[in-house]
């Protein structure tokens, strides 16, 4: 059996109960190297083996998961944040399924969630913008002509980008360029929940610079949105407003104190 295991976005606290009860009962674990905190490796038995997949090829993996299948025993293929985003979850899933071997998914916290976390930001306002975009600038891997920055940006939401920190300077051309305002606020969170977690709130129009001088090319989360620092001012929830009746809380009197007001 495989288990792939979100590992959050690097605080060891910040797994799952459950990640870490598969990571305890595996016999073999196999861990991305170059972004999962080697201290989450300390929930491991005793006696497992532990493999790092920043070293080997998706070959290497399988080898590795079908020794331990021929043993009868448990994998967990440990991943950075959660294995829904940018995790090659898929591409290993359709080699399993090809060797007949049963495999399970245990979701983790996102590195997304985690830099909202450490700004003290949420990025659904109100009034300003109810939608959040992820995606990635292109690199080696490509990303769709219809999911350009530019093309995205025409939605004016918060926008997420992962794996993009090298590529500041287009994610701020290309944003500007489809319409967000030069003076947007902006956020990169470097190694979000780790102890070296490092912040920069900048303007859009000053992203590239900021991020260049801070010396921050890899794993690190650029975040633009109206919504940071409460944008401009939004609305307040209604959920919890006095004459906003749910199905647990009656409705009060409404502002105008015409009598109550049933939603």
């Amino acid at each position: 059996m495989v288990y792939f295991v979100g590992a959050g976005p690097g605080a060891p606290d910040l797994i799952t109960v459950r990640g870490m009860r598969l990571l305890r009962m595996a016999d073999t674990v196999i861990y991305a190297g170059s972004l999962v905190n080697p201290e989450l490796l300390a929930y491991a038995k005793d006696g497992a083996a532990v493999f790092n997949s920043a070293e080997m090829t998706l070959g290497e993996v399988l080898d590795a998961v079908r020794a331990e299948e021929e043993r009868g025993g448990v994998t967990v293929r440990l991943h950075t944040g959660d294995t829904a985003l940018y995790s090659t979850v898929r591409e290993q899933i359709d080699e399993l399924d090809a060797l007949g071997i049963r495999w399970e998914i245990c979701p983790g916290v996102s590195a997304f969630s985690g830099a909202a976390a450490a700004l003290g930001e949420e990025l659904t306002l109100p009034g300003v913008t109810q939608s959040v975009v992820i995606t990635r600038a292109e690199g080696r891997t490509k990303v769709p002509e219809r999911e350009s920055i530019a093309s995205l940006a025409a939605h004016g939401s918060t926008m997420v980008f992962f794996l993009s920190a090298s590529q500041a300077d287009v994610v701020e051309r290309e944003l500007i360029t489809g319409g967000y305002p030069p003076d947007t606020p902006a956020a990169v969170v470097f190694r979000a929940t780790w102890p070296e977690q490092r912040i920069l709130r900048v303007p859009l129009g000053g992203l590239g610079e900021a991020v260049r001088e801070a010396g921050i090319r890899k794993t690190a989360l650029i975040i633009v949105s109206g919504a940071l620092s409460g944008g401009s001012g939004y609305e307040k929830s209604r959920l919890y407003s006095e004459d906003f009746g749910t199905g647990f809380r009656s409705a009060g009197k409404d502002p105008a104190g015409d009598g109550p007001v049933i939603y």
